[in-house]
């Protein structure tokens, strides 16, 4: 029998024009990014990560086609990364929280992209103090 190659990611499309996005099949669970594209730089900069979980209803598909009403404008491109059926809801929340928090104190992130904290991370973080890294030998 042949192994994925990912654990998490069964598929994934990238950089998919704004135009394109209802062609997605309902259902899709997973992490969505939404980006703005900068054509002088030529550099794709993100703007939102979001999830979606299983019975919401049309999945991805169903949150993309929100962001065109409510974000219109904002956003050019999305990257989109299925998980595989196996993968519980509270995993994609977590996968979801460690992106939130990567932009929790970026200056250069887009406002649409600072969210709330992830709880638990954050829970984690506070609870963990116990743990120093030391320092690894030189080779």
């Amino acid at each position: 029998m042949q192994q994925s190659p990912l654990r998490l990611i069964r598929r994934s499309v990238e950089y998919l024009p704004v135009g394109e996005v209802l062609r997605f099949p309902r259902g899709i669970r997973g992490i969505y990014v939404l980006y703005k594209y900068r054509p002088r730089l030529d550099k794709y900069d993100v703007v939102y990560v979001g999830m979606t979980r299983a019975g919401e209803g049309g999945g991805v598909r169903r949150r993309l086609r929100s962001h065109l009403k409510i974000k219109a404008g904002l956003w050019s491109h999305c990257s989109v990364f299925e998980v595989w059926n196996n993968i519980r809801d509270d995993e994609i929340e977590e996968l979801e929280g460690l992106f939130r928090h990567i932009y929790l104190h970026d200056s250069k992130a887009n406002k649409l992209n600072i969210q709330r904290k992830h709880r638990k991370l954050d829970q984690l973080r506070r609870h963990r103090t116990d743990i120093h890294f030391r320092t690894l030998p030189h080779e």
